[in-house]
């Protein structure tokens, strides 16, 4: 959703009006196609990259409005979030060294940006999803202040009329409710887009679709959200439940997120994508439409469409058609939205050269993909390949299984050298992009499978936070050397003084979220036996909502036993008689310094952590000696 200038619908006579204007631009574009009225003679390609702003402990920084202005450049724009960015790419012609010319052009303008973030004490990430993202980064206060992005949040959460909800499950598991589309910041991109004339629209949408699956596989980044080891593309699944408008009472119904792979093939022409779309999708906002398309087009020049871009705008298909204008010719292209950012420049750019490749290859070695493969298998595919990333087992061609892996490594990586040549390409940039997928096929190691190893090995040897901001600042590092991401060793856990004790600042960054809890009604025997098999000093008291409603310690336990020293069985008594009710409790954005400072003065050995009068985490006395145990250490070695 580009366009600045939009309005959120406040009345019905607004809403009407932008309709009829919708409607008008969907008439021009019809016009359009039908007079051949659409640029045909050049194919060029384009792509968008999305960032990260981070501190120099690796969390993000609200600093986009800041590094904007600084920076003064056309190419770069807001996101959604302030610790987020835009760069978009010139478009050039599909043939000789484009790759060469888009991977210098995206260095030039990332060592742009780096340099502006490095006078704010900040540096930049290409990643899927930033490993040291915590909930707390996306509340309201860190949306970009543009009213594109207010409107777009209260339209999409009246239409929706509950929390916005995510589940996931992958290694680990996630379930989270948060209240504004922000959960859409926690992901970021790297789009390609591919120019294509009317006539051959259909086959080449549905090209795309076909190979959504494959490229994706090879290409992932984004395994970890909020410390969970979870799908291999979890960006897929976060990005498609952020933006989710259905009531959750109405999935029974036929109806289709705004995040959308499609449910059939295209037959004929891009208008039956716009024709759903308008169908199936209410408008979610509006903008001042200034000219009528039909009068535009008697001047002799290509209308805007502001109408219709700004609703497609609002859809986001994995495949989306777009609309534009390039010196002052209208234009059809297919932008590509599956792609992760990073794991580096030339990774990127060796996904959508691959991507590139397949779609010219393709194109030339099938006359109609729809013939063989059904769509059902296609779209499987593409949550496949989210799932399990280069693991991922496809249902392909005339109905055969076939692995990720191999299926690229024989079949796909021979057709688009094959398409890349025929599309003119340097033999040089053939060379050294697709060189780049047979080395990650061959090592196996995606993005995705660099973090969680690294991951999986740091989380036994630290804390969580630890573990997740040494794999940001390794990933950081490795970034600015160049290397592609099947060259990289694995991170390790960085150790310095500095990194540790910003990761100890807030309560959220060390309490032990794996709480065992008790109700009111238990008896005081199944607290005892807890405490005795799991070693723990301290258990909350919660009620059938997750609702901290009191506690039970070791102590209160020793003085209980000590008022019944005449052997009276006091066993099957409740908790509620013995748990303290005034609870003393922390949110997770408790600084630590507070946390420590409260439970002196309060006199107490333990911190509930809640959020929303919910139990999230506890933090003990015990943590306290660990961290400055640890920090101790540290402190002698130097």
């Amino acid at each position: 959703m580009g366009r600045q200038e939009v309005n959120p619908l406040k009345e019905a006579e607004q809403l009407r009006l932008f309709e009829k204007s919708l409607l008008r631009d969907v008439q021009a574009i019809e016009h359009m196609i039908a007079k051949g009225m659409f640029e045909k003679d050049v194919r060029r390609i384009g792509a968008e990259q999305e960032i990260f702003l981070v501190d120099r402990f690796c969390r993000p920084v609200p600093l986009a409005i800041e590094f904007l202005e600084q920076i003064n450049d056309p190419h770069f724009t807001t996101e959604l979030a302030k610790f987020n960015l835009e760069i978009n790419l010139d478009p050039i012609p599909f043939t000789g060294n484009c790759f060469s010319k888009m991977e210098n052009q995206l260095s030039e303008l990332l060592n742009k940006a780096r340099g502006i973030a490095h006078k704010n004490n900040a540096d930049i990430i290409l990643i899927g999803i930033l490993p040291t993202l915590r909930k707390s980064d996306l509340e309201i206060d860190n949306m970009t202040p543009k009213p594109r992005y207010y409107a777009l949040n209260e339209a999409t959460s009246k239409l929706r009329g509950d929390d916005y909800e995510i589940f996931l499950a992958g290694t680990d598991e996630l379930h989270i409710k948060h209240d504004s589309v922000m959960l859409e910041a926690c992901t970021t991109s790297f789009q390609v887009h591919f120019q294509v004339i009317p006539d051959e629209f259909a086959k080449l949408y549905n090209i795309a679709q076909f190979l959504t699956a494959p490229v994706l596989a090879i290409a992932t980044n984004s395994p970890l959200l909020f410390g969970k080891r979870l799908w291999h593309e979890t960006r897929i699944a976060v990005f498609q439940q952020s933006i989710d408008t259905r009531h959750p009472d109405s999935y029974i119904r036929e109806s289709m997120p705004r995040v959308i792979f499609g449910n059939k093939w295209v037959e004929r022409s891009v208008m039956e994508i716009i024709h759903e779309d308008i169908a199936r999708f209410r408008v979610l906002v509006s903008t001042d439409i200034e000219d009528d398309p039909f009068e535009v087009l008697k001047q002799g020049r290509p209308p805007h469409l502001k109408a219709l871009q700004l609703h497609n705008g609002t859809i986001y298909r994995w495949n989306r058609p777009c609309y534009g204008i390039t010196n002052g010719k209208a234009h059809l292209r297919i932008e590509n939205r599956v792609l992760p950012s990073g794991p580096t420049i030339i990774d990127e750019i060796a996904n959508a050269a691959f991507w590139f490749g397949l779609m010219k290859g393709v194109s030339e070695e099938f006359n109609d993909i729809t013939k063989i493969i059904k769509f059902d298998d296609v779209k499987g595919n593409f949550e496949a390949a989210s799932r399990q990333g280069l693991n991922a087992q496809f249902s392909w061609l005339n109905g055969k299984t076939i692995s990720a892996h191999d299926l690229i490594n024989q079949q796909l990586l021979p057709l688009a050298r094959q398409g890349l040549k025929e599309g003119n390409i340097d033999a040089n940039d053939i060379d050294r992009y697709l060189d780049v997928i047979e080395s990650r096929v061959r090592s196996r190691k995606t993005g995705s499978q660099w973090l969680l190893h690294s991951y999986n090995d740091m989380k036994e040897k630290g804390t969580m936070d630890e573990s997740l901001s040494s794999l940001t600042a390794t990933t950081v590092t490795k970034q600015q050397n160049g290397q592609p991401i099947h060259e990289w060793a694995f991170a390790q856990l960085d150790k310095s003084n500095g990194l540790k004790i910003h990761n100890y600042l807030r309560v959220e960054q060390y309490m032990t979220t794996d709480v065992y809890t008790i109700r009111e009604d238990d008896v005081i025997d199944l607290v005892m036996c807890l405490m005795e098999w799991q070693h723990i000093r301290h258990v909350p008291v919660e009620d059938e909502h997750h609702r901290l409603v009191g506690m039970v310690s070791f102590h209160s336990l020793l003085q209980l036993l000590k008022e019944n020293l005449s052997g009276k069985d006091i066993t099957s008594i409740p908790v509620s008689s013995v748990m303290e009710k005034d609870v003393i409790a922390v949110e997770p954005e408790t600084p630590t310094i507070d946390a420590i400072n409260l439970m002196r003065e309060k006199g107490v050995s333990s911190l509930p952590v809640v959020k929303n009068g919910q139990i999230v985490g506890i933090i003990t006395e015990r943590d306290f000696i660990t961290i400055a145990k640890q920090l101790l250490e540290e402190k002698l070695r130097k």
